[in-house]
């Protein structure tokens, strides 16, 4: 016997939307699983432990940026947010909460199984061959390869897929400069369909999770008019 397909879970009050997007994971060798509202999707997570979270931001109960909040609390599986808002301020709000991207709506179903297929494919590939664990600064920020975890100070940090991602190359090379447009393609993959803002949103949420003081950062720093740069001080 095969092993079973993967699950992902698909959160929205819309059935017609659950039942499309639905048929095509399923076309794609993936088991969907569906929920209605944000009580019954933690529910839902909790039991199934789906690979993929396809999250609606407005929810009957629970509002998905809520859901999402909740899940980041205890796990880094990849969550693409589906939205109607179409401001780019929304779209960075989700990803601050810990999305790892976004799709608005009314979109195309093959563009959204393109992007769960991307974000997986990523979130699989987020260590080194040689998997090791990088310790900066006696320890204040040990990056551990192998497990795709990071601890500051002793105490394990909740990092999505794509943060991990974006840290693990800015501390595989201290002391770069590195553009927008390079992370994005770097970490974020080149069928990435977002804006610059994107890679700020990410860069603040690695300071809050990983600098003692956000506001005067030590590890990654903006480099005006360029991009950002990893603290010069080599792992060890």
């Amino acid at each position: 016997m095969g092993s079973a397909p993967p699950r992902v879970l698909i959160v929205d009050d819309e059935p017609k939307i659950t039942e499309v997007v639905g048929s095509y994971l399923r076309r794609a060798g993936y088991a969907p699983l569906t929920a209605g509202g944000g009580a019954e999707a933690l529910l839902v997570f909790e039991k199934e432990r789906p690979v993929l979270v396809i999250l609606d931001l407005m929810l009957p109960d629970l509002s998905g940026e809520e859901v999402c909040r909740k899940i980041r609390a205890h796990s880094r599986v990849p969550i693409i947010m589906l939205t109607a808002k179409v401001e780019d301020s929304d779209a960075v709000k989700g990803l601050e909460l810990g999305a790892d991207d976004y799709v608005t709506k009314p979109f195309s179903p093959r563009q959204l199984i393109a992007r769960v297929e991307a974000v997986l494919r990523r979130s699989a590939d987020t260590g080194s061959p040689a998997a090791r664990v990088l310790s900066f600064r006696d320890d204040d920020l040990l990056i551990d390869d192998a497990a795709g975890t990071v601890r500051k100070a002793g105490a394990a940090v909740s990092i999505t897929p794509r943060e991990f991602r974006l840290l693990r190359l800015f501390a595989g090379n201290p002391g770069r400069v590195f553009s927008r447009e390079e992370l994005i393609s770097r970490a974020l993959g080149d069928d990435f369909d977002g804006s610059d803002r994107t890679i700020d949103a990410h860069v603040k949420n690695l300071r809050q999770k990983i600098e003692s003081d956000p506001r005067v950062p030590r590890y990654i720093h903006t480099v005006h008019g360029i991009g950002y740069r990893f603290s010069v001080e080599e792992p060890r």
